[in-house]
This record gives structure tokens, sequence and C-alpha cells, in this order.
């Protein structure tokens, strides 16, 4: 494993590094491109030694940690996650450089990505995304050319913003400026996939495992592999990831992944596990607070899992967190406590449209479930033609079907279940938005099938439609051997 004094020399150097030069990158040409399909029980293991290993366990107790500016510098620049503290001194020197040398290119590029780091981090998105845009365009009009840094910090910020189109457009702008320098590849990856161009994301990952191997390189294997719908192999990739990852923050960000996994699954112990190691590890993973309440939920544990909810949002206020409580709270027959959230929902979505993030997709479900249905297919239809992505499909489909569009609505949820549509993710939620709609459409086979289906990947996807997918299963009963041919 690097030390964490090797990771910030590298990182000074690691946009220049032509192919193979980097660290591991003779392992890298000579390692299978799915070596960890081979490696998933070993990697699995690993992980499972990753959450009895303390904090530093594994790093080179003899070399002098880094100063913590150096530290986040490093992370940003290689786009894994800082620790926020970290992150505050690293912003406090960069805008002293460059109020002292506003020339500096490189210190408004590496100023811009700790920009976009911290909001996203705290979601206070309004006050850092604006600022992380201003330095970074100042920094292309210092350097206009050859400055792939803040090139790459201009398509991280669209990926935060979910802008995809424009994400891909800088990445692009990039890869095209140095092609042999790696840390474009990540950022197109999120693009594509966003924009669901999924062969596209699984060529530029193919071409970043040339380049670079390491553990930022093996989380974002691991994203494209779970939308693929190849779980070991993302876990197996998030095990050798939290392996060898060199701080805390970094380790924390690639556990709450493997417990995201575990919970996609339904495995709500192992999800618990990670998420609590995460949060032990960084105390501001406030993503980990909150799957920790997600699981707990599902483990009959309400108290601890309403707690949870509340401090992730305390701190890191996503509206995907206030919809989740509110539909924790819906199920527990609370429905004023689930209004309340359900606003801070809506707040919160125009509170990042001001910092220029893109919230239609999960007010568009929002309004499909607990508002006004025809106004999620405007937004969501909207959104389509923008994003053709699997995840824009299904809830554009739900949302159809919420409005009484069924027909349109199951064409659409197909689509986002379907194989020969690229929609390979194994999603729980997916499943039961299809089944759902069959099931209105009077397809009681197929129905049955996905709605079993959506249970037999995650029972406790969600507290309020498990349920419903429960009660609509039972409804359906098992298939009438009337209508099963007989042979003689």
């Amino acid at each position: 494993m690097e030390s964490a004094a090797e990771t910030v020399a590298e990182a000074s150097e690691a946009a220049d590094s032509p192919p193979g030069t980097g660290p591991g990158a003779s392992q890298t040409r000579s390692r299978p491109r799915r070596r960890v399909l081979i490696g998933s029980l070993a990697g699995c293991l690993v992980l499972g030694g990753v959450l009895l290993c303390l904090p530093g366990e594994g790093a080179d107790r003899t070399a002098p940690a880094p100063a913590p500016g150096a530290q986040a510098q490093a992370a940003v620049r290689t786009g894994v996650a800082a620790a926020l503290p970290d992150l505050a001194v690293l912003i406090g020197e960069r805008e002293a450089r460059v109020r002292a040398h506003p020339k500096d290119a490189r210190s408004w590029a590496v100023l811009g990505a700790a920009y976009v780091e911290q909001g996203r981090r705290t979601a206070d998105t309004a006050a850092h995304y604006p600022k992380a845009e201003r330095a970074l365009r100042t920094s292309l009009s210092v350097r206009p050319a050859r400055n792939t840094e803040a090139l790459v910090g201009l398509a991280a910020l669209a990926n935060a913003r979910r802008d995809f189109p424009a994400a891909r457009s800088w990445g692009e702008a990039a890869r095209k400026a140095a092609p042999r320098r790696w840390t474009a590849y990540p950022q197109l990856i999120d693009a594509y996939t966003g924009l669901g161009e999924h062969k596209k994301a699984k060529a530029a990952l193919d071409r970043l495992l040339e380049l670079r191997s390491g553990p930022a390189v093996l989380a974002r294997a691991a994203a494209v592999y779970r939308d693929r719908g190849w779980r070991e192999d993302a876990a197996a990739a998030l095990s050798d990831a939290a392996a060898g990852a060199v701080s805390p923050a970094e380790r924390a960000a690639y556990l709450e992944r493997a417990g995201q996994l575990a919970w996609e699954r339904g495995d709500r112990e192992a999800a618990l596990r990670h998420f609590q190691e995460a949060v032990r590890l960084d105390p501001d993973q406030r993503a980990a607070q909150a799957g920790q309440g997600r699981a707990q939920a599902a483990l009959g544990r309400t108290s601890e899992a309403l707690s949870a909810y509340q401090v992730a949002l305390a701190k890191q206020p996503l509206p995907q967190y206030a919809l989740e409580l509110g539909e924790l709270y819906e199920s527990l027959g609370m429905a004023q406590a689930a209004r309340v959230q359900y606003d801070l929902l809506r707040e919160r979505v125009r509170e990042e449209e001001a910092g220029g993030v893109d919230g239609q997709l999960l007010l568009g479900l929002f309004e499909a479930d607990h508002g006004d249905p025809a106004v999620a297919v405007r937004r969501l239809g909207a959104l389509w033609q923008r994003r053709p992505a699997i995840e824009v499909a299904d809830a554009l489909g739900w949302a159809l079907h919420r409005s009484g569009r069924h027909e349109e609505g199951l064409r659409y949820a197909v689509t986002a279940t379907d194989r020969a549509h690229d929609g390979t993710v194994r999603s729980a939620p997916y499943m039961y938005h299809r089944g759902m709609i069959e099931r209105q459409l009077r397809r009681d086979g197929a129905a049955r099938r996905h709605l079993a289906e959506a249970l037999r990947i995650n029972p406790y996807f969600s507290p309020l439609h498990a349920r419903t997918a429960r009660t609509a299963l039972v409804a359906l009963g098992e298939p009438s051997m009337a209508k099963v041919p007989r042979f003689s």
C-alpha cells in the first residue's frame, strides 16, 4: 500500500505521467481486465478484514504524515474523498495563494476542485459550486492552452450538478488536450453513465484501467460493474479499493459504497456494518449515516433509524435523505412528520438549483408518489429528452403509470429493466415499478414474476413500497392451473 506521503508526491506528477509510468502500471497491464471476477471471494474477505483494522493500519508508520492541506490537495487532484477539516485548510491555503499570485493557473484549478468537493460533502451547493466555477474558469483564462486540470475540474463540477452533457463536453475536451493523462476518464465514465451511454462508459473504464491502477480506479470500476449487473465484480473491486485506501476519509467513502451494494442485495446486517465502520473512520461521512438509517429501519430499529437520518440531514441536508425519512415516517403512520420532510425536500431542491444542480429526477419521483403525477410526467419527460438514462426511464414510466397512462408507462419500465436496452442494473425499485404497472394492465403472470423478483433482490427496498409489493403479490395469488396446458 502507498504511504500518504507517497500519495501526495504522486499527485503532483500524476497528470503528467504517460501511460505505463505510474505506480502499479505494469501490474495493470498484466492483470486480466476482469481479474476481480476471479478474486471476488478473496476480495470480500479482504473487505471483511478491513472492518477489523484500525484507521491507520497498513500505512507506512515511519513516513511523516503530510500536512492537512497537502493531503486534501492529493485527494481532490486524484478524485478521492477528502476529510472536511483538511479541505478547509486547503481552501484557505489556495485562497491566500491566488490572492498573492492571481496568475497561478494550477492553484486556481486546485481551489475550484476543492470547492466542488466541499459542496458535495456539505450539500451547500449554492455557496460552493458558483465559487468553484469562477475559480476553474479563471484558471482557464489564465492558461487557456493545455490546462487539463481546469478542464477536468469543470467536468467534475458538471457531474456534481448532474449536467451530464456539459460534463461529457468538458471531459472530452480534457481527453483531447492530453489523451495520455488518466484524470479525465473517471469524469467521462460518470458523464456517459448519466447520459445512458453505457458502452462508452465501459470503453472509458477500459482505457482508464490501461493507464492507471489503485483504489480510486477500482472504485470507478465498481460503479460500472454495478450498473452492468456484475455484483460480484463490483464487490471485489470495492474490497480492493478499501484495502488500498490511504486516508480514513477515502476508506470510509469506499466502505459506504460497499454498504450500498450490500443494501441493494437485501443484506441488512452487512450493509449496517459497512455504514457503521465508515462513520467511525470519518464522522463526516453522512451518506453512510443515512445508510445506517436505511438499514436500521429494515431491521426494525425504528428509533435508531430516525436518529441516524436526522443527524445526516442536519449536517448534509440532501433532498434524497428528506424523501427517505419522510417515507419512513409515512410508513409509521406519522403523516404530519412526513409532510415536514416533503416540504424540506422541495426547499432543498430549490436551494440546490441555485447552485446549478439538476434535481428533476428526484423531484419527479417524489411528485409521482406524493404529489401531482401529471407534473411528474412533464418534469421527467423533459429530463428524458436531455438524459435518456436507465434511471430516468424508470422514473418516467412510473410517473406515466401514476397519471393513468399505463401502456406508455410500461414501455419505459421495460426499457429500464430489459437487458436488450442496457437495463442490466439489478434494482428492486425498478422491478417493483414494472410489476405494478403490469398488474394494472392485468398481465398477471408478468406482474407476479417482476414483483417476486423485486422482493427477491431486496425485500426491504422501501418501507412503503416493499409492503405494497407484498400485498399485491398475495392478491395475485398462485398461477391458475386451469390456464396451464395439459399434455397426454
